[in-house]
Parts: structure tokens; sequence; C-alpha cells
């Protein structure tokens, strides 16, 4: 009897437990929600750079999918979290790799998108700490809306932006090869 409590327990403790995927030493959800908006984990892996992970990085979708373009181009609810591991990242490093980001991802073309782009920028002029979290939420009917350790720093309408934003992590020319292919789930 003793035996198939303690085993009874175990279950209830496993079930309860929120389901969570290890990534560079960090938990990430299995899912998130964002206003009302219920989103499950496509992939997650790390951004290095130099062999030192800089962040956790995961992709969440309404549905799984591992097509990046289409994920790109897709007017559906979707997120990605930035879960920063380093200490070696600071506010002007951020800012730099945005701004590559958007280059990489736009193939140059950012004119028709440089005040949203400064904008989303804006948002990483504060101190970052390790332990930072951002996330980074487009739903169609409110546009992108940016959140740091769960505050919202702002709302950028626009499927431009929106497209040109999870470019940078899914475009041809991304900002860390193997972070895409964790998140579309292909790692």
């Amino acid at each position: 009897m003793k035996n198939v409590l303690l085993l009874l327990f175990a279950m209830v403790t496993i079930a309860s437990a929120p389901a969570q995927t290890k990534v560079a030493g960090v938990s990430l959800p299995n899912s998130v929600t964002f206003e009302g908006e219920k989103l499950t984990l496509n992939g997650a892996g790390v951004r290095e750079k130099f062999w030192m992970d800089m962040y956790a990085g995961a992709l969440y979708l309404d549905k799984k999918n591992a097509d990046a373009n289409g994920i790109i181009s897709a007017n559906q609810p979707m997120a990605i979290k930035l879960h920063i591991v380093s200490k070696l990242i600071t506010s002007e490093k951020m800012i730099d790799a945005v701004n590559d980001g958007f280059e990489n991802a736009t193939k140059g073309k950012t004119s028709g998108i440089s005040k949203e782009i400064a904008q989303f920028k804006s948002y990483f002029s504060a101190e970052i700490n390790k332990e930072d979290i951002f996330d980074i939420v487009y739903l169609p009917k409110a546009g992108v809306m940016v959140y740091k350790n769960t505050n919202l720093l702002g709302t950028i309408q626009g499927m431009d932006f929106k497209r040109a934003l999870f470019g940078i992590w899914l475009s041809n020319k991304p900002a860390d090869k193997d972070l895409k292919q964790a998140m579309l789930g292909k790692s």
C-alpha cells in the first residue's frame, strides 16, 4: 500500500509540474499565453558567438511548423522568447545585433520600416542583465508586442516590420543558423 501511495504521489507531482524544455541551462516553457492566445513551443536553441552561449531562443506558434518562410509571412499569432544567459550581452551589443539582423533579413531594404526598427531598438536601451527575458509577440490584431521580464515595453504595428523582425532568426541569413534550425524543430 505504501508503494502504491508513493507511486501515486510521484505521478501527481510529475503531472502537475509545468512542462518545460531545458536549453543553455535555463528552462523554457513548452507553452505560453499572450492576450488569450495560447502558443506552443515549436523549437528552441542557443545563440552562440565565438563558442559562447549568449541567449536561449525559442519560437512559439499556434501549431507546429518547420517552414521558415511560411512562418515569416504568416499573419498568425507567434512569439520568440530570448532568455539572456551571458553577462557579455550589453544594450549596445544587442542594438548592434538587431541592426545587423534587420539588414540581413531584408537584404538591406529597411527604409520602409526604419521608424519601426528605431522604436524596436529603443526597447533594448535600458541595461540588459543575465537572466533577463524578452518576449517578442506577434498578434494579428495588435501587432508586435515586446516584453522585458513580463513588462510590456511597447507595440509596433505592420506586417512588413513583423516579417523583417522574425526574419532576424528565420531568414536565409539568420542571426545563427543552428538556432534557426532548432527553432524550426529540426535539430
